[in-house]
């Protein structure tokens, strides 16, 4: 039987792009309260924590999307590096993650569009974008890539005018009056606790950079050209969430001045640059989060349909292809009735989930670049222990600090999540006598047509 493939079509750019949305720049505007609140206004400091701690992590990525290419991502890597039941658990985990990420852009844009537009209820505004971004990724990936093109140009646009409109404001007089100040970066021995929460909670805000693996199937020469997106992302979003955070602390130094946290960055918006203003922010954060829920749609779905091309889940409806459009249509609506949850869930509840699946991945992804490279391959030069073994080794070691500053409600909503997989593990091996769980890697099988 004809393996289920997808066409291989995109380029460094649109990784990057593609990424980039996932990202969603301006997530910054929608998590500069809450991050506030929990950092004492010392946000910036929170962004350069979990910039450096994932960037362990993103050279992890790098090096096994050369050695597995697929769409899998880390429950690929730790399938073939460790063992496949493992492997299923960590995927299991990583849903949590990607399932409710569109799911989280849509609750946003929701939030967003009801307290400027009181008028017209989020269910409408939730319904439209799902509705949208479902039908753009049936039509392909090639389109995905050049619509979040233009978003993310709109998106950089408005961040810029935020960032001038900010400065200009300061330099006339408001907030701390002076674009220098020591005080958002600086940690003391009280601070450090509330930096660790921070930046575990705005390890949310770099997701994008591991998503782009997913459509390791669907990019040329895709062993080169991920692994330096992978870094362009993760560089980019930093110096954007840093530079975006620490103006915004200036505008307004007392973050217990915010009348809603939730929506911190409109009230500062509002400062700056008054009505006018907010008619090009509002649009900004409609279209970031459109364009990151349209990403974040195309690559879950890939994640699903590694899982029903193995039969892990079920084969017929995850491992299909559209015949035309070359893209696993149910899995694409899947994952849009799945974003309905947005009608339900809060922020926080959402958020949660999140942070713990991504953190699981990412520990995983360190711990297999260690076991294929530095002990199974057998690497031990000089270069192989500091590349396979030491970088790794701090990454994970800087993902079980993040998971350390994780709230309650992560630690118990991904715990349950956890015992759900291992049941339905536990039913898949013993019930439907699929005693192994693997992939069939081949670098043949990976040589997708175009």
């Amino acid at each position: 039987m004809e393996k289920a493939n997808l066409n291989r079509r995109l380029t460094l750019f649109s990784v990057v792009m593609i990424g980039l949305s996932i990202m969603a720049p301006a997530t910054v505007f929608s998590t500069y309260g809450i991050a506030s609140q929990i950092t004492e206004g010392k946000v910036p400091a929170a962004y350069i924590v979990a910039a450096i701690a994932l960037a362990f992590t993103a050279y992890s990525y790098g090096q096994m999307v050369r050695a597995y290419p697929t769409s899998g991502s880390s429950y690929t890597y730790v399938q073939q590096v460790f063992h496949p039941h493992l492997g299923f658990l960590v995927g299991w985990a990583l849903f949590t993650d990607y399932l409710l990420l569109p799911m989280v852009n849509y609750l946003i844009a929701g939030i967003f569009m009801s307290s400027i537009l009181p008028a017209i209820p989020s269910y409408v505004w939730i319904f439209l974008l799902i509705g949208t971004t479902t039908l753009v990724n049936l039509r392909g990936i090639k389109l995905v890539g050049i619509v979040n093109t233009f978003l993310m140009a709109y998106s950089i646009l408005v961040i810029f005018l935020f960032c001038f409109l900010s400065i200009k404001s300061v330099l006339a007089g408001m907030g701390t009056g002076t674009l220098l100040s020591a005080k958002p970066f600086f940690i003391s021995v009280h601070s450090f606790s509330f930096i660790l929460a921070g930046a575990s909670l705005l390890c949310f805000s770099f997701l994008g950079f591991d998503s782009i693996t997913t459509l390791a199937e669907e990019t040329i020469d895709a062993p080169k050209i991920i692994p330096k997106a992978i870094f362009i992302i993760l560089c980019t979003g930093a110096v954007i969430f840093i530079v975006v955070s620490y103006i915004a602390s200036l505008v307004q130094p007392d973050f217990k001045a915010f009348t809603n946290p939730d929506a911190a960055s409109v009230e500062m918006a509002r400062m700056i640059g008054g009505n006018l203003f907010i008619s090009f922010f509002l649009g900004a954060t409609l279209v970031g989060t459109f364009a990151s829920g349209l990403a974040a749609q195309a690559s879950v779905s890939r994640v699903l349909f590694a899982m029903g091309r193995d039969s892990v889940l079920p084969k017929k409806f995850f491992g299909y292809v559209h015949p035309r459009f070359k893209t696993p249509a149910f899995n694409i609506i899947l994952v849009g009735i799945i974003s309905l949850l947005a009608l339900v869930l809060s922020l926080t509840v959402a958020t949660s989930f999140i942070n713990f699946g991504a953190l699981v991945s990412f520990l995983f992804v360190n711990l297999s670049v260690i076991v294929h490279y530095f002990i199974k391959n057998k690497n031990h030069s000089f270069k192989g222990a500091v590349s396979y073994l030491i970088l790794p080794l701090i990454g994970a070691g800087f993902i079980v600090w993040l998971f350390v500053g994780l709230d309650i409600h992560s630690i118990i909503l991904g715990s349950c999540w956890t015992v759900l997989g291992v049941i339905y593990l536990i039913y898949i091996v013993k019930f439907k006598s699929m005693n192994s769980i693997s992939i069939s890697f081949d670098e043949n099988n990976v040589s997708l047509k175009d």
